[in-house]
């Protein structure tokens, strides 16, 4: 075999690793080598491919930074795009140039020149980069709209399902809108995305994957506007909803395994004015890991925050917005101090993912289990650590503040855009203020932001003017003040965007938080029922750090970026 003799003599294959690759060819003797090489990571993609392409006398082509023509696409016919995998590359006097993943297809070359009656020259390129430009710029299903789809790992469902005699269930349970809802999800797991959401409009449906925190249109074929109300009915039935209600909201859950990957799916429904509007929160059990060590704190506040859930008892108080990243922090810090010799237990809507080892309860409004009302039973149980999903309300907040009078830790999130706020919004919740003073041991808020792609990360420099006003020039805090610099500029760093980052510049993200603790200063604020503004200048005598500032440090660090830290925290007020 040219290729794997090739690849052995470059020294790009060990003996053992052809071998595996003979071995593993003799079991489907009628698949390209190249493929199996690729599948089960035999040698890198870069060298296989090269050796196909030095093979076959091709040349190689990079696609990660493709710009292709809408002309050039408009010639290409969509079943052979779909079927054969051939993408369209560019069109010059009278030739096209097709980008092939395999090569030893020579009849869907021919086919493709006889269709469009262009000189074909083909190209070698890489199939997961060839996948996705194809989803790109055809669209996301559109193998599955087109009746052309190639079978391909399905979605698991791990609970089953039921569906009436109704026409619309029978449409809903069709074998292609079955193929392209599970599209979508494989699509969007792949991606890393934490939410979908399906949208209609007045006359398309548009999809858009939230991934690290932005969302993203997915290109879509025209054809799939005429599947919009079996795609919403599918995913009716996958969340066990009433597929026939369509005029109040419903909420539900899937809970499938998609590429050996347990992914819990929470689905909302929203009617609106031109249909019925879903938003699904992935919950990927495989890639949650909860250590407070990787959470993205600093060390000084790392130190603090550890120093505050090894106490006995007291509030700590996590929060922000809706996706900020609440939940996580506090799993870790309940995995921080979990041992055999301290019950935990937690009180959730809804309970997101399981942790072995400790006690969780699901509130169930409908049947008067809130959050109150949990509280109140669980300290028969003995708990020496509590977990409070939210404080909704007075009630909550007074029970969560009982059980920390009577000497339980408890943790809990609240909505509120700082740390400070958060005595302030106990205060108008209703609680009295001695107590939120006596109470609550410190507050933690925290934002997202995107961290820059090492792929692709680059370091330089900006006229000084042109940094934020409040931006230090060095690491170190500074006073909130606008900073006035006449030396050299700091080196920052930004992604340029590559293969990996889908030319985004980022992949991932990190947390960047302000600690506030509580201190014989701030409770005699607290009590006099002072503005958060107050608070607030007294946290950071004591050193409290911004959210700001925190993003300042990680973009020094290189951990992130200018523009991130802006998107993500508002400029601090001084006064």
């Amino acid at each position: 075999m040219f290729l794997l003799k090739s690849l052995r003599e470059k020294g790009h294959l060990t003996e053992v690793e052809v071998r595996d690759a003979e071995t593993a060819q003799a079991a489907e003797p009628t698949r390209p080598i190249h493929e199996i090489l690729l599948e089960k990571g035999i040698g890198s993609e870069m060298h296989v491919l090269e050796a196909l392409a030095e093979e076959f006398g091709l040349e190689f082509v990079d696609l990660s930074r493709a710009v292709i023509e809408p002309a050039t696409l408009a010639v290409m016919p969509a079943k052979l795009v779909h079927r054969k995998g051939l993408l369209p590359v560019s069109r010059n006097n009278g030739k096209l140039i097709v980008a092939t993943s395999n090569p030893y297809d020579v009849y869907a070359l021919d086919e493709l020149q006889t269709i469009t009656g262009l000189e074909i020259q083909p190209v070698l390129g890489s199939p997961r980069e060839i996948s996705r430009l194809i989803k790109h710029h055809f669209g996301v299903g559109g193998e599955t709209v087109s009746a052309l789809v190639q079978e391909r790992e399905e979605v698991e469902l791990l609970e089953g399902i039921e569906a009436d005699d109704s026409e619309l269930a029978k449409q809903a349970q069709e074998a292609s809108v079955v193929k392209l809802v599970n599209e979508i999800l494989i699509e969007a797991a792949n991606e890393r995305a934490s939410d979908i959401h399906v949208e209609h409009e007045e006359k398309s449906i548009r999809i858009r994957y939230r991934v690290d925190g932005i969302l993203q249109t997915q290109v879509l074929p025209p054809e799939i506007n005429r599947f919009a109300a079996a795609i919403v009915s599918r995913i009716k039935i996958m969340s066990r909803l009433n597929i026939a209600e369509k005029r109040l909201p419903q909420d539900g859950r899937i809970k499938m395994r998609v590429q050996g990957r347990e992914v819990d799916v929470r689905v909302s429904i929203i009617p609106m004015v031109h249909g019925e509007g879903i938003v699904m929160r992935l919950l990927d059990k495989g890639r949650m890991v909860f250590n407070l060590a990787n959470c993205g704190m600093l060390p000084d506040t790392y130190k603090t925050f550890k120093q505050l859930i090894d106490l006995p008892h007291g509030i700590l108080l996590v929060t922000g917005p809706t996706g900020s990243g609440k939940s996580t922090t506090l799993y870790s810090a309940l995995n921080e101090i979990k041992d055999e010799a301290t019950k935990i237990i937690t009180v959730e809507d809804p309970v997101e993912y399981m942790q072995p080892g400790i006690s969780q309860i699901q509130t169930q409004a409908k049947i008067g289990m809130t959050f109150a009302h949990a509280l109140r039973s669980i300290l028969r149980h003995d708990p020496d650590v509590i977990l409070i999903g939210e404080m909704r309300d007075l009630e909550t907040a007074e029970a969560a503040i009982q059980s920390s009078l009577t000497g339980h830790l408890v943790f809990s999130t609240l909505h509120t855009n700082d740390a400070p706020s958060s005595f302030t919004r106990l205060i108008d919740m209703g609680v009295e203020p001695f107590l939120v003073a006596s109470t609550v041991e410190g507050v933690m808020a925290q934002r997202l932001v995107r961290t820059i792609c090492p792929d692709c990360k680059t370091g330089f420099t900006m006229a000084a003017d042109d940094y934020p006003t409040d931006f230090p020039f060095t690491p170190e805090i500074v006073p909130l003040a606008p900073v006035k610099h006449d030396g050299p500029v700091p080196t920052i760093f930004k992604g340029t965007g590559c293969r990996t980052c889908r030319n985004t510049g980022y992949r991932g993200r990190t947390g960047i938080h302000e600690l506030l603790v509580n201190n014989d200063a701030l409770k005699e604020l607290i009590v006099q029922r002072v503005n958060a503004g107050l608070i607030r200048r007294e946290g950071l005598k004591a050193g409290m750090q911004t959210l700001r500032q925190a993003g300042w440090r990680k973009v020094h660090a290189g951990v992130t970026t200018l523009d991130e830290v802006g998107r993500t925290t508002a400029g601090d007020i001084v006064g």
